[in-house]
C-alpha cells in the first residue's frame, strides 16, 4: 500500500513551488465538508457490489446530490484517499474518481490541479491510476493555466490505460 501525507505532500518541495497555506488549508476544508457521506457512500458500495450502473450506487447518488463546487471537493477527497490508501480495497474510490473526471465543466482551478498532481507524484507508481481526475481537470482548465502547468517536464502526466467498465 502507498501512503503520503496530506500536508507534507502538499507543502513539500519538488515539481511544483508549495501552495500557500491558506490555500492549502481551504482545500482540506472542502474536503472535509464532504468526506463524512464520501466514506459513507463508499462502504455501502463496497459492501454492495459493483454491477450496479454509476447512478445507481451510494456514490452516483451523492455525485449527483452536489453541484459543481461539492463535486469537485469530493472528487479531491477521493483522489486523496485513494493516492493514500491505493491497493484493492480502493476499486470504488476509483470508480468514483473516473466517473468525476468524465464530467465536464466543472470549473478545476489551476492550484487544485496542481495539488492533485503533487499529491499523485508523490504516491509513485504503485498507484496505477493516479492521474486519472488530474489529467481529466487539467484538461478543463483555459490554455493559459494548462501552458503553465508544463513548465514542470518532470512532471509529464502519462497517458493513462482505459480503466476498465465494469469496475
Amino acid at each position: 500500500m502507498t501512503s503520503v501525507a496530506g500536508w507534507a505532500a502538499a507543502s513539500t518541495p519538488g515539481a511544483f513551488p508549495p501552495l500557500p497555506r491558506a490555500v492549502a488549508q481551504s482545500f482540506y476544508r472542502r474536503m472535509r465538508a464532504v468526506a463524512p457521506a464520501a466514506v459513507g457512500a463508499i462502504e455501502r458500495d463496497r459492501a454492495g457490489g459493483t454491477e450496479q450502473s454509476f447512478p445507481d450506487t451510494a456514490c452516483g447518488r451523492l455525485a449527483g446530490s452536489l453541484d459543481d463546487a461539492g463535486l469537485r471537493a469530493l472528487g479531491m477527497w477521493t483522489h486523496h484517499w485513494c493516492m493514500r490508501f491505493y491497493d484493492d480495497d480502493t476499486t470504488v474510490g476509483r470508480r468514483l474518481i473516473r466517473e468525476i473526471a468524465a464530467r465536464p465543466g466543472l470549473g478545476w482551478t489551476a492550484d487544485e490541479v496542481r495539488w492533485m498532481l503533487r499529491e499523485s507524484v508523490s504516491a509513485g507508481p504503485a498507484a496505477a491510476d493516479r492521474f486519472t481526475l488530474p489529467r481529466a481537470a487539467a484538461g478543463q482548465l483555459p490554455p493559459a493555466d494548462r501552458r503553465a502547468l508544463g513548465h514542470w517536464p518532470e512532471v509529464e502526466v502519462p497517458r493513462q490505460r482505459r480503466p476498465d467498465q465494469s469496475r
